[in-house]
Protein backbone atom coordinates (compact mmCIF):
# COMPACT_ATOMS: atom_id res chain seq x y z
CA UNK A 1 0.00 0.00 0.00
CA UNK A 2 2.89 2.35 0.74
CA UNK A 3 4.12 1.97 -2.82
CA UNK A 4 0.61 2.65 -4.10
CA UNK A 5 0.38 5.91 -2.14
CA UNK A 6 3.84 6.92 -3.23
CA UNK A 7 2.93 6.28 -6.87
CA UNK A 8 -0.22 8.38 -6.55
CA UNK A 9 1.73 11.26 -5.00
CA UNK A 10 4.35 11.04 -7.76
CA UNK A 11 1.66 11.10 -10.43
CA UNK A 12 0.08 14.17 -8.85
CA UNK A 13 3.39 15.98 -8.86
CA UNK A 14 4.23 15.28 -12.51
CA UNK A 15 4.34 18.42 -14.63
CA UNK A 16 1.16 18.81 -16.60
CA UNK A 17 2.78 21.02 -19.23
CA UNK A 18 3.66 17.99 -21.32
CA UNK A 19 0.00 17.15 -21.64
CA UNK A 20 -1.06 20.62 -22.76
CA UNK A 21 -1.37 21.90 -26.29
CA UNK A 22 1.93 23.31 -27.51
CA UNK A 23 0.70 25.63 -30.26
CA UNK A 24 -1.95 28.29 -29.89
CA UNK A 25 -4.57 28.24 -32.60
CA UNK A 26 -6.31 31.49 -33.32
CA UNK A 27 -8.69 32.84 -35.86
CA UNK A 28 -8.32 36.21 -37.51
CA UNK A 29 -11.41 37.61 -35.82
CA UNK A 30 -10.05 37.26 -32.30
CA UNK A 31 -6.32 37.69 -32.90
CA UNK A 32 -6.04 40.79 -30.71
CA UNK A 33 -7.76 39.21 -27.71
CA UNK A 34 -5.50 36.14 -28.01
CA UNK A 35 -2.41 38.34 -28.02
CA UNK A 36 -3.59 40.17 -24.93
CA UNK A 37 -4.33 36.89 -23.17
CA UNK A 38 -0.93 35.48 -24.07
CA UNK A 39 0.77 38.62 -22.80
CA UNK A 40 -1.19 38.45 -19.55
CA UNK A 41 -0.18 34.85 -18.87
CA UNK A 42 3.52 35.52 -19.44
CA UNK A 43 3.69 38.35 -16.92
CA UNK A 44 5.06 37.29 -13.56
CA UNK A 45 2.57 36.87 -10.76
CA UNK A 46 2.48 39.54 -8.10
CA UNK A 47 4.69 39.04 -5.09
CA UNK A 48 1.70 38.28 -2.86
CA UNK A 49 0.39 35.58 -5.18
CA UNK A 50 3.88 34.15 -5.57
CA UNK A 51 4.34 34.02 -1.79
CA UNK A 52 0.93 32.35 -1.45
CA UNK A 53 1.85 29.79 -4.10
CA UNK A 54 5.09 29.05 -2.27
CA UNK A 55 3.16 28.44 0.95
CA UNK A 56 0.77 26.08 -0.84
CA UNK A 57 3.74 24.26 -2.39
CA UNK A 58 5.34 23.95 1.06
CA UNK A 59 2.12 22.43 2.43
CA UNK A 60 2.07 19.93 -0.46
CA UNK A 61 5.68 18.97 0.24
CA UNK A 62 5.02 18.56 3.96
CA UNK A 63 1.88 16.51 3.39
CA UNK A 64 3.47 14.18 0.85
CA UNK A 65 6.45 13.61 3.16
CA UNK A 66 4.04 12.94 6.03
CA UNK A 67 1.97 10.54 3.92
CA UNK A 68 5.07 8.62 2.97
CA UNK A 69 6.04 8.23 6.61
CA UNK A 70 2.47 7.53 7.71
CA UNK A 71 2.34 4.42 5.53
CA UNK A 72 5.19 2.73 7.38
CA UNK A 73 4.07 3.90 10.81
CA UNK A 74 0.50 2.79 10.19
CA UNK A 75 1.65 -0.66 9.14
CA UNK A 76 3.77 -0.94 12.28
CA UNK A 77 0.87 0.17 14.47
CA UNK A 78 -1.48 -2.34 12.83
CA UNK A 79 1.04 -5.15 13.29
CA UNK A 80 1.61 -4.25 16.94
CA UNK A 81 -2.13 -3.97 17.59
CA UNK A 82 -2.70 -7.40 16.04
CA UNK A 83 0.04 -8.87 18.23
CA UNK A 84 -1.47 -7.20 21.31
CA UNK A 85 -4.90 -8.68 20.51
CA UNK A 86 -3.33 -12.13 20.31
CA UNK A 87 -1.47 -11.48 23.58
CA UNK A 88 1.94 -11.67 21.88
CA UNK A 89 3.08 -8.07 22.41
CA UNK A 90 5.30 -7.07 25.29
CA UNK A 91 4.59 -4.03 27.42
CA UNK A 92 7.48 -2.20 25.74
CA UNK A 93 5.97 -2.80 22.30
CA UNK A 94 2.55 -1.67 23.51
CA UNK A 95 4.07 1.48 25.03
CA UNK A 96 5.93 2.24 21.80
CA UNK A 97 2.74 1.71 19.81
CA UNK A 98 0.86 4.10 22.09
CA UNK A 99 3.61 6.72 21.61
CA UNK A 100 3.47 6.22 17.83
CA UNK A 101 -0.31 6.69 17.83
CA UNK A 102 0.02 9.88 19.86
CA UNK A 103 2.75 11.17 17.52
CA UNK A 104 0.52 10.55 14.51
CA UNK A 105 -2.39 12.35 16.19
CA UNK A 106 -0.18 15.29 17.15
CA UNK A 107 1.26 15.49 13.65
CA UNK A 108 -2.21 15.47 12.12
CA UNK A 109 -3.28 18.20 14.52
CA UNK A 110 -0.28 20.29 13.40
CA UNK A 111 -1.17 19.66 9.76
CA UNK A 112 -4.75 20.79 10.39
CA UNK A 113 -3.60 23.90 12.24
CA UNK A 114 -1.21 24.79 9.40
CA UNK A 115 -4.00 24.40 6.85
CA UNK A 116 -6.35 26.47 9.04
CA UNK A 117 -3.76 29.25 9.07
CA UNK A 118 -3.25 28.98 5.32
CA UNK A 119 -7.00 29.23 4.70
CA UNK A 120 -7.29 32.20 7.06
CA UNK A 121 -4.39 34.00 5.38
CA UNK A 122 -5.84 33.41 1.91
CA UNK A 123 -9.24 34.68 3.02
CA UNK A 124 -7.70 37.80 4.63
CA UNK A 125 -5.27 38.72 1.83
CA UNK A 126 -6.95 40.60 -1.04
CA UNK A 127 -4.54 39.22 -3.67
CA UNK A 128 -5.24 35.65 -2.58
CA UNK A 129 -8.98 35.80 -1.94
CA UNK A 130 -9.88 34.54 -5.41
CA UNK A 131 -7.95 31.31 -4.71
CA UNK A 132 -9.56 30.82 -1.31
CA UNK A 133 -12.63 29.16 -2.85
CA UNK A 134 -10.56 26.22 -4.10
CA UNK A 135 -8.51 26.12 -0.90
CA UNK A 136 -11.50 26.14 1.45
CA UNK A 137 -12.11 22.73 2.93
CA UNK A 138 -8.47 21.68 3.12
CA UNK A 139 -8.37 22.08 6.87
CA UNK A 140 -11.67 20.19 7.14
CA UNK A 141 -10.10 17.30 5.22
CA UNK A 142 -7.18 17.31 7.64
CA UNK A 143 -9.62 17.39 10.58
CA UNK A 144 -11.37 14.34 9.12
CA UNK A 145 -8.01 12.57 8.86
CA UNK A 146 -7.29 13.53 12.46
CA UNK A 147 -10.59 11.99 13.60
CA UNK A 148 -9.97 8.85 11.55
CA UNK A 149 -6.51 8.39 13.05
CA UNK A 150 -7.99 8.89 16.50
CA UNK A 151 -10.35 5.99 15.73
CA UNK A 152 -7.45 3.82 14.55
CA UNK A 153 -8.33 4.13 10.85
CA UNK A 154 -4.88 5.15 9.62
CA UNK A 155 -5.42 3.98 6.04
CA UNK A 156 -8.57 6.11 5.75
CA UNK A 157 -6.74 9.04 7.34
CA UNK A 158 -4.08 8.76 4.65
CA UNK A 159 -6.76 8.70 1.95
CA UNK A 160 -8.34 11.83 3.42
CA UNK A 161 -4.97 13.55 3.33
CA UNK A 162 -4.55 12.54 -0.32
CA UNK A 163 -7.76 14.46 -0.98
CA UNK A 164 -6.23 17.49 0.75
CA UNK A 165 -3.09 17.18 -1.41
CA UNK A 166 -5.31 17.05 -4.51
CA UNK A 167 -7.12 20.20 -3.41
CA UNK A 168 -3.85 22.02 -2.72
CA UNK A 169 -2.47 20.94 -6.08
CA UNK A 170 -5.56 22.35 -7.81
CA UNK A 171 -5.03 25.66 -6.00
CA UNK A 172 -1.38 25.74 -7.00
CA UNK A 173 -2.25 25.07 -10.64
CA UNK A 174 -4.75 27.89 -10.63
CA UNK A 175 -2.20 30.29 -9.13
CA UNK A 176 0.40 29.86 -11.83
Amino acid sequence: KKAFYFAIVCLMLLPTGALSQTRRRTTNSNKRSTRATAADTTQPASMGVRAGAERVADQIKNLTRFLYLLGGVARGIETADDAARRGQASNAVQDQTARSKETVRTSLQNVREGLDKLETDFRATPELQRYYIKLAGSAAGAATAEEQAGAGQYDQAGRSLLGVVNRLTDVLLEMR
